[in-house]
C-alpha cells in the first residue's frame, strides 16, 4: 500500500509539477506528517526531490528528471487511459493503440505481477450503453475525437431538433454519458450563420430584440452537440484558442444541472406506498433526489407525502399513471384532472371492449 502511495506521489510531482505539502496530502488523502515521512522515503530511493521555501514553495522534483515507460508511442500513451474502455476506445479510432499500450504494460511487468493483471483484465466489463437501447451511430466520431486531441477547428453539417446547419465549431472536449457521446465546442462565429428554416428566424429575432435562447450558454460560451447529429465532418488546419480555465468535468456538471433546472417547470403533491416511492425513484434523478428529501413519517393507510419536479402536466400525467394505484396526485389540480381523464377514457375503451 505505501509503494502505491509513493509511486503516486512520484507521478503527482512529474506531471504537476511543485505542490505545496498540503495539496499534496489532500490528494492522496494522507497527513501531512505522513507525506514529510514518504518524501524522505523517496529521497533515500534516489528520487531527486527537493523542498522550497516561501509563500509559493512546495515539493518538486529536479527539472527534466522523470521516469520513463519505454516502448509506447504518443498514440498509445494517450490511450492508456482508455484501456478500460475498449468499446469507446474502437469507437474514437484508438483500439489499435489500446490493444497495443495494454501488451507493452503487460510484458513490462514483473512476472509476479502479470498474472494479476491478466485476472482483472478478465473479470470487469464495462457496459456504458443504458438498458432497453442501442448505441447512437456516430460514423464521424473519430473524425470529431482527432480534432479534439490535435486542437483542431472542424467544419460540419449539424442536424438539429428544428433544423440542419453548417457550423465550424473549436473542439474543447468528448464526454460519453449513458451510451452516448456529446462534443463541447466553442462556436467560432455567429450561431445563425448557415441555418436554414424558422429557427434562423427565431434566432435573430431573438437578437435583434436582446433575448437569450432559453436555457442556453451565453453566444460565446461552450456548447454541446450531440455526435450521432453530426451528418459530416472535416478538420481544418485553424488552430482551437482554448480558454486558459476550461475545466470539461465542471463544465458538464454545470451544463446538467442547467438542462434539469429548465426541463422541470414545476412541482407535484403526492401520496406514494412503500412501492410508490420505489416507482419514483426510478423516474430520474431529480425525482429520485425529491423522495430521498421527503419526510420519513407516514400517514395512518401508509403512504407518505412527498413532492416531486414534473417537466409538464401531460408528461406528469403518462408517467404517474404507470406508477398508479401505488401514487396518488394530491396538486396540481391540473394534473389530478388529467390524470383522471385519462382514466376514465381508458375505462370506457377497454369497457368498450369487453361488452362488446
Amino acid at each position: 500500500m505505501r509503494a502505491s502511495r509513493l509511486l503516486s506521489l512520484q507521478m503527482l510531482l512529474e506531471t504537476q509539477g511543485r505542490m505545496s505539502a498540503t495539496a499534496l496530502a489532500d490528494a492522496l488523502e494522507i497527513s501531512v506528517r505522513t507525506l514529510y515521512r514518504d518524501v524522505d522515503q523517496l529521497s533515500a530511493a534516489g528520487v531527486p526531490i527537493y523542498a522550497e521555501r516561501g509563500r509559493h514553495g512546495g515539493f518538486a522534483l529536479l527539472p527534466g528528471w522523470k521516469t520513463t515507460l519505454t516502448g509506447l508511442t504518443p498514440s498509445e500513451a494517450q490511450a492508456v487511459f482508455l484501456s478500460g474502455l475498449p468499446g469507446p476506445a474502437q469507437q474514437l479510432g484508438l483500439g489499435d493503440e489500446v490493444e497495443g499500450a495494454r501488451l507493452k504494460l503487460l510484458s513490462s511487468l514483473p512476472a509476479a505481477w502479470r498474472e494479476d493483471a491478466q485476472r482483472v483484465s478478465t473479470r470487469l466489463h464495462l457496459d456504458p450503453v443504458d438498458w432497453y437501447r442501442e448505441s447512437d451511430p456516430t460514423p464521424h466520431l473519430a473524425t470529431v475525437a482527432a480534432a479534439v486531441w490535435n486542437g483542431h477547428q472542424i467544419t460540419m453539417r449539424y442536424e438539429s431538433w428544428a433544423d440542419t446547419v453548417q457550423r465550424t465549431v473549436s473542439p474543447l472536449g468528448l464526454v460519453l454519458k449513458a451510451g452516448v457521446w456529446y462534443l463541447v465546442a466553442l462556436p467560432t462565429g455567429d450561431a445563425a450563420d448557415g441555418v436554414v428554416g424558422k429557427a434562423a428566424k427565431v434566432r435573430k429575432a431573438a437578437q435583434a430584440a436582446g433575448a437569450a435562447t432559453a436555457g442556453a450558454p451565453a453566444d460565446r460560451g461552450p456548447r454541446t452537440y450531440r455526435v450521432s447529429n453530426i451528418l459530416a465532418a472535416q478538420a481544418l488546419d485553424a488552430p482551437v484558442r482554448r480558454p486558459a480555465r476550461f475545466d470539461l468535468p465542471a463544465y458538464w456538471a454545470a451544463s446538467i444541472q442547467r438542462f434539469e433546472s429548465s426541463l422541470y417547470t414545476g412541482k407535484a403533491a403526492l401520496l406514494a406506498t412503500p412501492a410508490g416511492l420505489k416507482g419514483l425513484r426510478m423516474l430520474s434523478s431529480a425525482v429520485a433526489r425529491a423522495v430521498a428529501a421527503a419526510p420519513a413519517s407516514r400517514r395512518q393507510d401508509g403512504r407518505v407525502a412527498v413532492t416531486v419536479p414534473i417537466e409538464s402536466v401531460e408528461h406528469a400525467c403518462g408517467q404517474l399513471l404507470r406508477l398508479s394505484p401505488q401514487v396518488e396526485v394530491l396538486r396540481p389540480a391540473a394534473l389530478r384532472r388529467a390524470v383522471v381523464e385519462r382514466v376514465r377514457s381508458t375505462a370506457t375503451l377497454y369497457g368498450q371492449s369487453v361488452d362488446g
